[in-house]
This record gives C-alpha cells, sequence and structure tokens, in this order.
C-alpha cells in the first residue's frame, strides 16, 4: 500500500535538527566534531568502551539517522557468529536495532527518527534516542565479548549477558 504525499499550501518543512543536538552534546561537554551542516560526531565513555556516536540528518526524507558504534572490531572468522547473535539481540529490542558494519566489522546500534510534518526533534526525544541507545549498547556488550574473544555460542552470550544479579558485592 502506498501512502499519497501531501503537497503544496499542505507541505511542511521541517528543521534540521542537528543544531539541537549540538547544543545537548555540549551541555554534556561530550567530545564532538561536525563536519557539515547535516551531521555531528560525538564521542562518549561508556562502562565497557568507548562508544561513537553519529548523526546525520537528510532533509529529503525528514529523517534523522543516529547509530552509535562500538570500539570492537569483529575478527572475519566471527562474523557469521556475530551475525547469528544479532538475530537474538534484536529479538529483545524494542526501539531501533543492532547491525555489523560490514566494511570495518564495527558492531553498531541504529535508528531513523523520522521528523515529517514535525517543527524539528525537541532535546527530550534527543536525550531518550542516546538515552536507549547507550543503555541497550552497556546491556548487549558483554554478549559480543563473549562470541569475539570467549568462543561462546550466540544462545550462551545472550544468557550470560543478561543474568541479573542481586545485592552487591
Amino acid at each position: 500500500m502506498a501512502l499519497a504525499i501531501l503537497k503544496g499550501d499542505r507541505e511542511h518543512h521541517t528543521r534540521n535538527p542537528i543544531d539541537v543536538v549540538e547544543r545537548l552534546v555540549s551541555e554534556n561537554e561530550w567530545t564532538f566534531e561536525r563536519p557539515g551542516d547535516d551531521e555531528l560526531a560525538v564521542e562518549i565513555a561508556g562502562r565497557w568502551c568507548d562508544y561513537r556516536l553519529f548523526f546525520s540528518w537528510r532533509a529529503d526524507a525528514a529523517a534523522l539517522h543516529f547509530s552509535c558504534a562500538f570500539d570492537m572490531r569483529v575478527p572475519s572468522t566471527r562474523r557469521a557468529t556475530v551475525h547469528s547473535l544479532l538475530a537474538l539481540v534484536n529479538e529483545k529490542m524494542w526501539l531501533g536495532h543492532f547491525d555489523l558494519w560490514s566494511q570495518d566489522g564495527l558492531p553498531m546500534y541504529r535508528h531513523a527518527l523520522p521528523l515529517r510534518g514535525s517543527d524539528g526533534a525537541t532535546t527530550a526525544q534527543l536525550e531518550d534516542l542516546v538515552g536507549v541507545a547507550l543503555d541497550e549498547c552497556e546491556r548487549f556488550y558483554p554478549a559480543f565479548q563473549f562470541v569475539i574473544w570467549g568462543g561462546k555460542t550466540p544462545e550462551e552470550s545472550i544468557a550470560a549477558a543478561l543474568i541479573d544479579t542481586v545485592g552487591e558485592a
């Protein structure tokens, strides 16, 4: 089923949200680079590793693409197993998904925020976008480590990564 897109006097232009992203990043004192009007790259230290966040605005699609890459490379010998892990991890996701950048073997969280018909992204939406991504990356990082370096199966890795601990040591 195709959707009709209204033109003419009902067409609505959405503002570029990268300016809002830059304000959010600056307020958090994160290291960033803005290579162009439509993109912004950020580095954030996480619990397990450093993360590279990348925001890209596509005016023609009125969508903000977002990715959060792990500071980890998947050796070519482990990529098939990591793809199996991705399928299991993505079943547990509600927003966004994990992917493997084939060129460099980088695992990453990805999500797109469609903004057509709005004035642009709000700070709260961007906080949620980044917050969910970092939470999911921190939650599933151990599963990637177990598969890549621990030689575990994807099923064993998910089970070990998602174990709920009780109390404090």
